[in-house]
């Protein structure tokens, strides 16, 4: 069986580790590996996606994972990789966030058997010190030059238009202590993360070697940007999320089976359990015909099914039909309204349907013909359909029945146009 090591490796997931070869004669064993996750939302997104499958490798691979959610430095925020000050959030707030991606985590992480993942919230601990007493017990073992000479912390010193605030400096020493926190009540020995986590990690290795006398490790992967630079899940309209209530499964889908061509081998690799023969088999794909887009299918599946599940996938692929032709009904608007948020739409009573609303009104309302002349023009070349099915006449009339969710009804003139009538 393949190590856990040369599997990172071969992947492209390792960026920086501790003296890889002890590395390798510790994971030799069922060890425990830990990675922490910023609370500033109520949902993880794409980014945490990546430390997130690396600790679904490492328990697959025998070790044990702790998913450890920043409630106490999620109220101060990592200056890495930030060029100014977040805004700290409220205690409540935070909670809210916690319990949120704790399910999540469900999704990703098994909770039963002997290397069951554990949970855990770095409140729970830290809650218990005074500012004297951290002051005392901790604070005592970190020499400021040590922290001075942190990468992110040098790069905020050194902008003329932004500083750092004492509570933002304090944040490598809050997340140091996790790492000797889990060390000596759970055992961890590993600590993962993105690149940009890489000083703060051996701040830990350096506190537990200064406090407990233990030796400890860090391994850090390659943070998710795209070939030319830019974090990967970001979209205009904002992140894309893994709750469906914020991102739904099928703009999850439409992300990923858009991937550029020169991206989309390096996110299987990094995102997905795809071994390395299908990645060549997928790469000889993308070299011969790439029209066919077959790795981005692969990839948009992988992700959408570990997400969202079978049902999520099956509504993502349903509704991509749908955009292609697919006849509509049975959807609900919440499931609608994103397959078709950037036509134009227009919202009439509900009377108006109730009451019968003829084809040709329906073009005009909708948009898609100028004129009733044009209406009438439209329906009669066949190139009128309603939720996807041809109008077969001009006479035809909508009515109740012909809502394809809740709400809407839609319209299409050719083979690319179309209009939602939304009747309230």
């Amino acid at each position: 069986m393949k190590s856990i090591i040369d599997e990172l490796a071969w992947r492209g997931l390792i960026h920086q580790a501790t003296d890889e070869a002890e590395l390798r004669g510790i994971l030799s064993k069922p060890s425990v590996v830990y990675a922490g996750f910023d609370p500033t939302a109520d949902s993880l997104h794409v980014g945490s996606l990546l430390p997130l499958m690396l600790l679904r490798r490492f328990q697959k691979a025998g070790h044990r994972p702790i998913a450890l959610v920043g409630g106490a430095t999620g109220m101060i925020g990592d200056p890495s990789g930030k060029s100014e000050e977040r805004q700290l959030l409220s205690r409540e707030t935070l909670e809210h966030n916690v319990r949120g991606i704790r399910h999540q985590m469900e999704q990703f992480l098994s909770f039963e058997g002997s290397n069951a993942a554990i949970v855990v919230n770095n409140y729970d601990w830290m809650e218990r010190f005074s500012f004297l007493d951290f002051l005392r017990d901790i604070g005592k073992n970190v020499p400021v030059n040590v922290m001075l000479a942190k990468d992110s912390v040098k790069a905020r010193l050194e902008r003329s238009d932004s500083g750092l605030s004492y509570t933002e400096f304090s944040y490598m020493l809050l997340q140091a202590y996790d790492f000797v926190h889990l060390a000596k009540h759970h055992s961890c020995q590993l600590q993962i993360g993105g690149s940009d986590q890489w000083g703060n990690i051996i701040a830990g290795i350096d506190l537990a070697r200064r406090m407990l006398g233990s030796s400890l490790y860090g391994l850090t992967c390659p943070l998710l940007t795209t070939s030319d630079g830019k974090k990967m899940g970001k979209t205009e309209r904002g992140a894309i999320w893994l709750s469906a209530e914020r991102t739904t499964p099928y703009e999850f889908y439409q992300y990923f089976i858009n991937v550029d061509d020169k991206d989309v081998l390096m996110v299987l690799r990094f995102l997905t359990e795809v071994d390395s023969d299908e990645c060549e088999t997928l790469a000889a794909s993308l070299r011969d015909q790439p029209h066919l887009r077959t790795s981005q299918k692969r990839l948009a599946e992988s992700l959408t099914r570990l997400v969202h599940g079978e049902a999520g996938l099956g509504i993502a692929e349903r509704a991509t039909k749908i955009f292609f032709g697919a006849e509509i009904d049975g959807l609900s608007d919440a499931e609608l309204v994103p397959i078709f948020r950037d036509v134009p739409s227009c919202e009439l009573p509900r009377a108006r349907l109730e009451d019968g609303m003829g084809i040709i009104d329906a073009l005009c309302s909708a948009g898609l013909a100028g004129s009733k002349s044009e209406a009438r023009r439209t329906v009669t070349e066949g190139a009128a359909y309603i939720n996807n099915r041809r109008v077969d006449g001009i006479e035809r009339v909508l009515n109740s029945s012909d809502l394809a969710s809740e709400t809407i009804v839609v319209l299409r003139s050719g083979k690319k146009r179309y209009a939602l009538l939304r009747f309230l």
